[in-house]
This record gives structure tokens, sequence and C-alpha cells, in this order.
């Protein structure tokens, strides 16, 4: 019998994945005819279906699903020996893909771009979206890394942390000079916060102690630039990290201060596969992300700590750095 291609494995991957021939054809970077085409002779060639075809979106036959894993298997080893190739070298060169969570990448990767375009033949292939699907595309060899609050706690990760830095209140503007609320105060205010998926609402519930069932006036958003703005319409009161200060007050007139002790906050880091070839590129990679985040939280006077954990933050109430454009107390 003769052997399926590579080519028509990694076309069945991307349409097992997508589960539709137009998304599936526009990731392999093909025709949806050719893709097509292609999933038909590779059904003809094992004598059997591997997808039902529906109007909308095609499903995994029994076969096809059993198939999988091991098509990924195969492809994520074929993938490997290329990283083996390339991690032979003095220096990292080719396609990097990293994810990044949204709540860091609007901020840290304009920085961490700027500091690694010197890097002769990086190319840079960047993805945002939330931690489970960044773990997943990492599990699946879609990711050679991402960066991430930590920890993620899957044993076949490193884990590599960057920086730690704290949560601040943003309160309307005629909220400034008022006396900073206690966690047990957010308690009892309309609280704004990500919608779920996003680790960043889990971390702030945490630290109001809200648990999984949250007062019922908690409004949820899309991003922190539009809780901001509905704090600025004066709405409620929301969290946000420090990195996000600067940009996300911009525009708003709000007021922003440092909670009481002990503050909220999170470690950012970065992660990759355990068995991944490039892991001694890798930790040269996380290092220069690390001075990215150190240079840009010093550059806007953010005050969170460089390196996880180090340094000390200022008092409740201060917030360095000022943002002409929002009411920030001192």
């Amino acid at each position: 019998m003769t052997s399926p291609t590579l080519r028509q494995l990694r076309y069945f991957e991307a349409l097992a994945r997508h589960g539709h021939f137009g998304h599936a054809a526009e990731a392999c970077a093909i025709s949806q005819p050719a893709l097509s085409m292609q999933i038909r002779e590779l059904e003809a060639l094992l004598g059997t279906p591997l997808f039902e075809r529906g109007p909308r979106q095609v499903r995994l036959t029994r076969f096809g699903a059993a198939v999988a894993p091991r098509v990924r298997a195969i492809l994520r080893s074929v993938d490997e020996l290329g990283d083996m190739a390339r991690a032979a070298r003095d220096r990292l060169a080719g396609p990097l893909r990293i994810g990044v969570i949204p709540t860091v990448a609007p901020y840290l990767l304009p920085t961490i771009v700027g500091d690694l375009a010197g890097e002769e033949g990086l190319e840079l292939m960047l993805r945002e979206t939330l931690t489970p699907r960044l773990i997943r595309d990492l599990a699946e060899d879609r990711l050679d890394a991402a960066i991430v609050a930590l920890p993620v706690s899957e044993p076949s990760l490193t884990e590599v942390a960057l920086f730690s830095e704290a949560f601040v209140l943003v309160r309307p503007a005629e909220d400034a000079g008022r006396p900073v609320p206690s966690r047990e105060m957010l308690r009892t205010m309309r609280l704004l916060l990500l919608e779920e998926g996003h680790c960043f609402r889990d971390q702030a519930l945490s630290f109001c102690d809200m648990g999984a069932a949250p007062p019922r006036d908690l409004m949820d958003g899309s991003s922190l630039t539009t809780l901001v703005q509905m704090v600025a319409a004066g709405i409620g009161v929301t969290l946000i990290p420090e990195m996000a200060v600067s940009v996300e007050t911009r525009s708003a007139r709000v007021s922003v201060v440092r909670l009481r002790e002990p503050q909220p906050s999170r470690t950012i880091g970065m992660v990759w596969r355990r068995t991944s070839p490039l892991a001694r590129h890798l930790m040269a990679i996380a290092e220069t992300v690390r001075g990215s985040a150190a240079r840009l939280r010093a550059g806007t006077g953010a005050g969170a700590s460089a390196g996880a954990g180090a340094g000390r933050r200022p008092a409740a109430g201060t917030v360095p750095g000022r943002n002409p454009a929002a009411d920030i107390e001192f």
C-alpha cells in the first residue's frame, strides 16, 4: 500500500482542527478545492472515510478520530527534526512562534518585537489568545513558547518566571482623594472584570475573595480598554495590571490608586515544552523578554519589580509615573 504523504497528513490535521474546509484551506494557504482533493485521495488510500461532510462543517468519523492523535504525533516528530537542526546552530534562526495572553500582549509585545528585531534570520510569528488555548497549541506543537501568568502547573511544560507586577484600582476621577478601599470594601462595589476565560479575571476574584459565585452586579468586559472606559463613564471600578496603566488611562479620565497590603499581584513567565529541542535558545529568548519588560516598566514608571518577586512596592495610594491624561493619585 502506498503511504500517505506529509502534505496529506498536514491537510488532514488542519481540517480535523478547524472542522471547516474553507478555514482549513486558509490555514494551509491553499485553495479549498485543492484541500478537498487531497483529503479525498487520503481517504481513498486508506480505504475508508475520515470525515462526515455537513452543509456547514465537517466532523471526524470514528476512524478519523482514532487516526487524528497518531497523525499529530507523526507531524510533531517531523517538526522536531527541524527544531533539532535549528537547535544545533549557535543562534536561533527561522520562524519563532510565540503566544501571548491578551492582558500582556498590547503592552509588552511592541518592546519585545523591537528587541528581537536585530536577531539576524529570526522570524517572529505571534499569536494573542487565552491561556488554555496557548497551552493546547504548545502541546500540539503549533507554538514554540508562550508568555502567560504563572503558574500553569503543566508537568509537560518548563516555566520560567520573568517579572511580577501588582494590580491597581481604577475608579472614576471624582473618587480621587478618597480613602483607598479595602479588599472587603471591593466586594460591595460594582466591580468590572474581564469575561470568563481570562486568568486575570480569576486572579482578581481570588483577591476579592469572591470565589466562583461573584455578586450579580459584577459586570464583564472583553478587554481592559473596555473596562477602563466603563469606569470613566461612572459605571463602576476595575483592577488592571501595572503595565497597562499608561496605555489604558491615556484617553480616560479616571483615578488610579494602589490597594492596601497585601496588594494583589501576578507573576508573568514564559513556558515551553520540556521536550523542545529549542529549550536552550528559548531560555535566551526569555532573558531578552525579561529585559524588555524591565525597560518597559522603568520607562513608564510602573514600579513593578524586575525579576519575579524582587523589589519593594510603593505604599497604597501611589502609582509612580504620572500620566497627564488621567487623574492619578499620589
